[in-house]
């Protein structure tokens, strides 16, 4: 994963609605009527948080009838996690370790 493609997704999590609904998620797959449930939301802003999750490949979705059902795309979540690990350890391919100009 590049800095690009994680900023895109932190960015996708970087609301707190979004945290709760990826909390929710973490259990088990819900039906959008489950999630719109727990919140004190309309249903379009559900629909506007969902997009973000799901555009941004955090959150699969899949039509079930007449709902949709969303599950946490727990792999990419893994290597959001390992970026994290990547970005915060010093490691030989790290951008620290580019030369700079100013020494």
């Amino acid at each position: 994963m590049n800095y690009k493609e994680a900023a895109l997704r932190y960015k996708a999590l970087s609301d707190e609605t979004r945290l709760k609904i990826v909390d929710m998620l973490s259990c088990d797959e819900l039906c959008a009527c489950n999630i719109l449930e727990a919140f004190q939301i309309t249903q379009p802003t559900l629909s506007y948080h969902m997009k973000i999750l799901t555009d941004s490949g955090l959150v699969k979705a899949r039509k079930d009838g007449a709902w949709t059902r969303y599950t946490l795309n727990k792999e990419l979540f893994e290597q959001l996690r390992l970026f994290i690990d990547h970005l915060t350890s010093d490691q030989e391919e790290c951008i620290c370790h580019v030369p700079s100009s100013c020494q």
